[in-house]
């Protein structure tokens, strides 16, 4: 049964299939902005994700290839650089760190290839010089140069956003230009480099057009270029991202590369907390860490992140995460139940079904607990084993006993997981020691840690 997904650019559900001659599947989805930790909302967008590779993998196995990116230079990044007085490679690789421990203790597959901004500079100056040669981007005077959305007649055709809607003084127009300067030949117009100032400080790049460092949207172009190609297969991400970034990458991607940039478009929606848009100010701002600090477990989330459409707003609560917690101690115990082998091999037939329908997790989950309902007889271990593979439900990781770990403890913990991966042995150590100190042994993992009250 094929996978069939909606896309975004053509709104209608079409199939997933490979369109290279080599037969690879070629998936790219936008990664974090590497200056902080990442909230639930984010990560509902890389669950998301990772279910959607997972059942590429089953579709295609051994044939696909995904890339996602790193944003490790823009003006948060070196903001927060700035504000802490440290390099803007310490500060990215921080947080670079904590957002691969979070995404191990949700159980999602790292990326094929996973590269950065700063790691692509090059690649992004090929592409601009190319755009500045065929007409499509032009130096301002003081040095940045702006990709000239006039130049492409497609422009729009994701976001369905009309050049009426993008004149100064729009919510639109302050989307697209809010980090831009004043040198625009046209209020449309975004940025492809950024000429330096002040503010950057030594975050600076030589190219042809003097120092300087990317705009956002062009490091997407040019790693989707270098790692899978003029043509992709499917590029994803949160609803947040159609425009305008998408939107700016078909155009800067098709004028040139002078062919089709993406075959699908696929985007998730919004999170809501407690029926209300995240926010600080609302105390409603959620990260891993706040949740294990209240003693869920990062399976809880990802179960809790599935209950819903990837394509309809879900509403979180931490209600919604004590029956996620609840749904996996069943899971874990119909496990126990089932023979190894013999059962039908189609009995969770039902389950594919509505992964396959458009990325359906609530109604494969319903499905689940239908067969599940119904008792073991007919099911064997390796049929089921699949499906938690599909979603990504690690029933071992959940299986721990969970303790109220205090935010402190968390936090001293997170630093010296992220030492240990930077291996830096003597911070990491010192770290240890504190934990010890404070009643908690840290127990190390392949992809994580584990917290445990120190045995008196």
């Amino acid at each position: 049964m094929p996978i069939h997904l909606y896309d975004s650019l053509e709104r209608k559900l079409k199939p997933l299939a490979p369109t290279h001659p080599d037969g690879t599947y070629r998936f790219y989805n936008c990664g974090p902005t590497v200056y902080a930790a990442a909230h639930i909302g984010n990560f509902r967008t890389f669950v998301v994700n990772d279910v959607i590779r997972r059942l590429l993998e089953l579709e295609f196995p051994g044939r696909v290839k995904h890339v996602r990116n790193l944003t490790d230079v823009d003006d948060k990044t070196i903001k927060r650089a700035r504000d802490e007085g440290r390099p803007l490679a310490e500060v990215t690789q921080q947080w670079t760190d904590k957002f691969h421990a979070d995404c191990a203790a949700l159980n999602c597959l790292r990326p094929h290839v996973e590269p950065t901004a700063t790691g692509h500079i090059q690649e992004q100056v090929d592409m601009i010089d190319v755009l500045m040669k065929k007409g499509n981007a032009y130096r301002a005077a003081d040095g940045s140069v702006y990709f000239k959305v006039s130049s492409f007649d497609g422009y729009g055709r994701l976001s369905r956003v009309k050049e009426r809607e993008l004149q100064v003084g729009s919510a639109l127009a302050h989307k697209s230009q809010a980090v831009d300067a004043d040198e625009k030949e046209d209020a449309t117009d975004f940025a492809l480099w950024k000429a330096h100032k002040a503010d950057d400080g030594t975050n600076s790049w030589d190219s042809p057009w003097g120092p300087g460092r990317p705009g956002w949207h062009i490091e997407c172009s040019a790693m989707s270029k270098k790692h899978l190609g003029d043509t992709i297969d499917l590029h994803t991400g949160g609803e947040d991202l159609l425009f305008p970034h998408h939107e700016n990458e078909i155009a800067q991607s098709e004028c040139c590369n002078d062919t089709l940039f993406a075959h699908h478009w696929y985007h998730s929606k919004h999170l809501l907390v407690d029926g209300a848009k995240m926010s600080k100010s609302l105390g409603n701002l959620y990260t891993l860490d706040d949740l294990k600090a209240k003693g869920f477990s990062p399976m809880a989330l990802r179960y809790a992140l599935l209950m819903g459409h990837p394509r309809k707003q879900l509403n979180f609560t931490l209600d919604g995460l004590h029956a996620a917690e609840s749904a996996l101690k069943s899971l874990r115990a119909f496990r126990t139940t089932l023979a190894a082998t013999g059962g039908d091999a189609q009995a969770f037939a039902p389950v594919f079904a509505a992964l396959h329908d458009d990325l359906n997790t609530p109604g494969a989950l319903g499905a689940l607990f239908t067969i599940i309902n119904r008792g073991p007889a007919g099911v064997d271990a390796a049929a089921f084993d699949r499906v938690m593979l599909a979603l990504g439900l690690n029933l071992a990781a959940s299986e721990a006993a969970k303790t109220d770990v205090p935010a402190e403890i968390t936090a001293l913990a997170d630093r010296r997981w992220a030492a240990k991966q930077a291996k830096d042995w003597a911070a990491a150590d010192v770290l240890r020691k504190e934990l010890t100190a404070a009643g908690w042994s840290m127990l190390d993992g392949k992809d994580g840690y584990k917290l445990e009250p120190v045995k008196k």
